[in-house]
C-alpha cells in the first residue's frame, strides 16, 4: 500500500497554483474552465491534485476544508532548498506562516499556507 496522491480543494485556482509553482511543483497549461489539475511529479511521488471548491460540492455535495492541522509535507534536497522555497513563495506574495529555522529534531523546517487554509511544510535534513 502507498499514498497515491494528495488533494486540495481550491476557491482561486489562480491563486492556488501560484502558490504550488513557488513551491517547485510543475503543472501542465490549463483554462480558466477548468476545475481539476495535477501537478507533474516524478515517477514513484504521490500526486497533487488540485479540485475547485465546486467541483468537488457537485461531486460529494461539500468541498473538503481544512481542518485545524491539515497539512502535508514537501522533502527538499537541502537547507538552502527550503530557504529558496520559502523566498520563492514570499515573492509570489503569500505569507509563511513560519519562516524557515532549524528544528531540534534535525531539519530545516518552514511552514506555507495556501489560499485556502492548507498547511505546507517544507523541510530538509540538517
Amino acid at each position: 500500500m502507498k499514498i497515491d496522491a494528495v488533494a486540495v480543494s481550491s476557491s482561486d485556482f489562480t491563486r492556488t497554483l501560484a502558490l504550488y509553482r513557488a513551491l517547485g511543483f510543475e503543472f501542465p497549461a490549463y483554462s480558466e474552465e477548468e476545475q481539476h489539475i495535477e501537478a507533474v511529479t516524478p515517477q514513484g511521488s504521490a500526486r497533487l491534485m488540485i479540485d475547485s471548491k465546486s467541483l468537488m460540492t457537485e461531486l460529494i455535495g461539500e468541498a473538503p476544508r481544512p481542518g485545524n492541522h491539515s497539512a502535508f509535507a514537501i522533502r527538499y534536497d537541502s537547507p538552502a532548498e527550503v530557504d529558496a522555497a520559502a523566498e520563492r513563495v514570499k515573492a509570489a506574495g503569500f505569507t509563511l506562516a513560519t519562516e524557515p529555522w532549524d528544528a531540534f529534531w534535525g531539519q530545516r523546517y518552514a511552514v506555507a499556507q495556501d489560499p485556502d487554509g492548507y498547511r505546507v511544510d517544507l523541510y530538509a535534513p540538517l
